[in-house]
């Protein structure tokens, strides 16, 4: 554990090497995203996942109707941007 919190499973230089689209904030929402999982108990990670992945669509969605977005619903909405581009979807 750092202090960050959990260590990503992933090494984030070599997340910008397989997904180049990743912008350094996609990459750091997906990060501050992932150890906040990580630091969950394990039996809630699921949950605490697909909390974040419906909270990111609702918040894309909010800014799509021009509302101003809370820091963490643009957190969210980032880190469903850079899964979007590690999954080969780049949609905004």
């Amino acid at each position: 554990m750092t202090a960050a919190g959990p260590k990503p499973p992933v090494d984030a230089e070599r997340l910008r090497r397989q997904f180049p689209a990743l912008t350094d904030d996609d990459l750091a929402a997906y990060l501050e995203v992932t150890r906040r999982i990580l630091a969950a108990a394990p039996d809630a990670r699921p949950r605490i996942t697909r909390e974040a992945l419906t909270g990111g669509r609702q918040a894309r969605e909010k800014a799509a109707r021009g509302e101003t977005l809370s820091a963490a619903d643009a957190l969210l909405a980032r880190y469903v941007d850079a899964m979007g581009k590690m999954q080969g979807r780049v949609s905004r």
